[in-house]
């Protein structure tokens, strides 16, 4: 009986403790609402499960208690009741992941006219590269970083010439456009995070990944690395600016390119 009353407890504790939890998602700054959505179907149906299994143990020691006299009947097989619970159990995890699957097809679907962003992760900073005023992303390698080419543009790639360079500083995004990250990392594995965005994705390195996003409202975001890549992890944070059009225009202008970064190394070179 008492455990029976404590199973029962733990139920509705936890039950409650759902509702009326401090602990919750942070506001959604991003179209990803369908990521929640996904989330909370899936506690809804574990939950039940959950809740369903523990009151009909409590159930259980209730109805079947030892008694004087009594002897426990063994069945070693119920065909009835194994496809029952097989059926249950294929419903309830194609509940879980059909939506999942459908948000997935979304997510990596990047839609026409997004603006391609570069984010590189690197033991424990991050930077950001963007289109110059040809709207295009020059190549990049590995293997042609250095000194005076951080991110490892190709320098003989035209299209990077006028690409934007951002190190360790924040990335301004404009509110109410698409934009597709492409993820790369020059050493271990990273991930770019931000909760408020509901989105993120594994920065393997020698490829690049992407996810797109919207940001549907103004503010500071922080950025997370999502993936233990050292012992400088907790301190790879970063900040995300979502702003006007007007806004982040004039924030791009002031930034300086990948060939005003390269000149200075020139001219010393030439001196």
């Amino acid at each position: 009986m008492p455990i029976a009353i404590v199973l029962g407890l733990v139920v509705v504790g936890s039950v409650l403790f759902h509702f009326v939890s401090p602990w919750w998602f942070t506001p959604i700054a991003s179209n990803w609402g369908y990521i929640d959505d996904t989330i909370n179907i899936t506690f809804w149906i574990t939950g039940a499960v959950f809740a369903a299994v523990v009151l009909f143990m409590a159930y259980c020691l209730l109805r079947f208690r030892h008694k004087p006299g009594s002897r426990a009947a063994y069945e070693p097989e119920n065909r009835r009741l194994e496809s029952w619970l097989a059926i249950g159990t294929a419903v309830g995890v194609a509940a879980m992941l059909a939506p999942g699957l459908v948000v997935w097809a979304h997510f990596i679907r990047v839609p026409a006219g997004a603006t391609s962003v570069e984010v590189v992760g690197q033991q424990w900073q991050w930077a950001y590269r963007l289109p110059g005023k040809d709207g295009k992303l020059g190549a990049a390698d590995t293997r042609e970083v250095n000194d005076t080419n951080p991110l490892g543009i190709d320098p003989n790639d035209p299209n990077g010439r006028d690409d934007v360079i951002v190190q360790g500083g924040e990335l301004h995004l404009p509110v109410g456009k698409p934009v597709a990250l492409l993820l790369r990392s020059l050493d271990v594995v990273h991930d770019f995070f931000v909760p408020e965005f509901r989105a993120k994705m594994d920065m393997i390195p020698g490829s690049v990944t992407y996810y797109w996003l919207t940001p549907t409202r103004t503010g500071s975001f922080e950025v997370l690395c999502a993936e233990l890549c050292g012992v400088g992890h907790p301190y790879m944070r970063g900040t995300v600016v979502v702003e006007a059009e007007a806004d982040y225009q004039a924030w791009l202008a002031q930034q300086q390119t990948f060939e005003q970064m390269r000149a200075p190394a020139q001219t010393g070179a030439l001196n």
